[in-house]
């Protein structure tokens, strides 16, 4: 069957220079945007039962800018001052960059990762002495932990946030050609909004291994999977399979 319609379980790009608009214009096909799960901050309260107290720490791991946010947010809420020879740990640079929310950029020790958490390790290990703090969301990748623990440094876990499903009560009666998932959470919202969901001539994306694993787990077809060597990127791959139905 052709693919005229496309949902994507995320917010709708920023930027007008995203590649789903490029993808939608190529292929003539229909893209909307529905975030599936989002972030919600943990009351202070419940942070504060985790006993952490921030001036025991050298250094920050930062994953995401939801982390960069709502580390600033809770230090502020809790009046601690963060000196100025913290140091920084980002994953990737799109996460150094929004730290200038916060700091000024050229008077802070800032080490940045190269996307993946196990190269942010590398720059970890040169840095053992440090005492680590990992501000986090309720749903942390066990992989993190683990690579920490490898590395035998001093580090403390703080759940800073949590993922929480979105209503989408509205979009009970609306039919896409392809669905679009980024995380297991976004498989658990849908059959949290539609118990009774069945797949049938709906196509399914998934990117990532446990995000795959999720949509077979939940009884589901995958049909697109991305990253691979041949379609590294989430659009790569809907052009590749789009390519292949709608020319039949």
């Amino acid at each position: 069957m052709k693919v005229k319609t496309i949902l994507v379980s995320q917010p709708a790009p920023k930027t007008e220079t995203s590649p789903y608009f490029d993808l939608s214009d190529k292929q003539k096909v229909k893209i909307d945007f529905r975030s599936f799960i989002h972030v919600e901050g943990i009351p202070i309260k419940e942070v504060r039962n985790q006993k952490v107290d921030f001036k025991n720490f050298t250094a920050i791991i930062l994953t995401s800018r939801n982390a960069v946010d709502y580390f600033f947010k809770i230090a502020e809420e809790m009046r601690f001052k963060v000196p100025d020879d913290m140091k920084y740990f980002c994953q990737s640079e799109a996460v150094a960059y929004y730290l200038q929310k916060y700091v000024v950029y050229r008077k802070r020790k800032i080490y940045v990762g190269n996307r993946t958490f196990p190269e942010l390790t590398k720059l970890i290990k040169k840095h053992k002495t440090e005492k680590f703090l990992l501000p986090s969301s309720d749903k942390l990748k066990p992989l993190i932990p683990e690579e920490l623990d490898k590395l035998g440094v001093k580090w403390t876990r703080l759940d800073l946030y949590r993922t929480v499903i979105s209503d989408l009560s509205d979009l009970e009666n609306v039919f896409y050609d392809i669905l679009v998932f980024f995380s297991p959470s976004g498989i658990e919202s849908l059959f949290h909004n539609f118990p009774e969901f069945k797949q049938n001539n709906t196509r399914i994306a998934a990117f990532g291994n446990s995000t795959v694993q999720a949509v077979t787990d939940a009884g589901l077809k995958c049909d697109i999977q991305a990253p691979s060597p041949e379609t590294p990127s989430m659009t790569m791959a809907l052009d590749k399979y789009i390519k292949s139905v709608n020319k039949k």
